[in-house]
């Protein structure tokens, strides 16, 4: 296990269990506990994790953690989620990106895809995440749009007055959204209200908004509102999802799609 597994599985953990304990941890990850103990002083350092005598807790009080580190969680279903997103879109339209696991994995999805290889442009992007930006800039049949913005260091988004003055002035065909909760009744949302607030402009400039959740953040209420649930037009997700909460989103007028 290398150092960069080692410490994803020990944050996963955390934020799993809520607290670490050095000689269970260094059991489950098949390491010893000098190793561990030396693992947390570094993630301490980064200031990813606080330690404790015997171990670490989640730093602060509302614990999210960066991008980086979540890029494998349900990493089988994200993979699947994007590929039905991908499938969405059409030559020559003009797309909306928000930030997020999965939404990289759309965006890695639509670069693969053989007919969208030429074009101009194949597609345009519009975009507020940094990390998909530089992954698609490389592709040259895609136009891709980046708003300015102040960064976000956990989710590699641009916020702030910049973004929406950029996105006020676009007009997108799909609005592809990551949350971090999606309710039937309560709508979709996000941890943070800055991002929120961008979001919620991408979907209003959007002439269709899709979701691309897995089933853990369906059915879930999270911090800052995006938008109602009449606001969207299709979720693509998991087969976890149940079927009490899929006919729920489409009583409320969502095309569910469980892939």
């Amino acid at each position: 296990m290398t150092r960069k597994e080692r410490w994803q599985g020990l944050l996963d953990l955390l934020v799993e269990q809520g607290e670490l304990e050095v000689e269970p941890t260094a059991d489950a990850l098949g390491v010893s506990a000098a190793t561990i103990r030396r693992d947390l002083d570094q993630l301490a350092e980064q200031q990813l994790l606080v330690r404790t005598r015997g171990g670490a807790v989640p730093h602060g009080v509302s614990y999210e953690l960066p991008l980086r580190y979540r890029t494998s969680r349900r990493a089988a279903e994200k993979q699947r989620i994007s590929r039905a997103v991908a499938a969405l879109i059409g030559p020559g339209e003009v797309i909306g990106l928000t930030g997020g696991t999965t939404t990289t994995e759309v965006a890695r999805a639509l670069a693969g895809r053989p007919d969208l290889a030429s074009g101009s442009p194949a597609l345009t992007v519009v975009t507020n995440a940094l990390n998909i930006a530089s992954e698609l800039v490389i592709r040259p049949q895609f136009k891709i749009v980046l708003t300015g913005g102040v960064a976000r260091p956990q989710s590699y988004e641009l916020t702030g007055p910049l973004a929406e003055q950029v996105l006020g002035r676009l007009a997108v065909d799909t609005a592809v959204l990551g949350v971090d909760g999606f309710d039937p009744t309560d709508g979709a949302a996000t941890r943070h209200e800055d991002e929120a607030s961008i979001n919620r402009l991408l979907c209003e400039r959007a002439g269709r908004v899709v979701i691309a959740a897995d089933s853990s953040k369906l059915g879930v209420r999270a911090f800052a509102r995006i938008c109602e649930t009449s606001s969207v037009d299709v979720l693509v997700t998991d087969t976890g999802l149940s079927a009490t909460v899929t006919e729920q989103f489409a009583r409320a007028g969502v095309e569910v799609l469980r892939v």
